[in-house]
């Protein structure tokens, strides 16, 4: 069994419909101030490209906990 983490950060663009961008394994320590502060950086660079135009603000962020159980694995 295989537990991981992302990180999932979600923003309106200038289409008014909302944008992800999932970063894995995120460090144990992370806070809501250093999440925060990074998507205000995100919006302030605009240094990613949506299909609906630029990020205007940010929506929600959060940490996703995925535990992963094989059953089967050809070797």
């Amino acid at each position: 069994m295989a537990v991981t983490q992302t990180l999932k950060m979600s923003f309106v663009n200038q289409a008014g419909t909302k944008t992800t961008i999932s970063l894995d394994n995120p460090k144990d320590t992370l806070t809501q101030a250093e999440v925060t502060a990074a998507m205000d950086q995100i919006i302030a660079k605009n240094i990613f490209n949506s299909a609906g135009g630029d990020l205007v603000s940010k929506h929600s962020a959060a940490i996703i906990d995925t535990t992963t159980t094989v059953l089967y694995e050809q070797e």
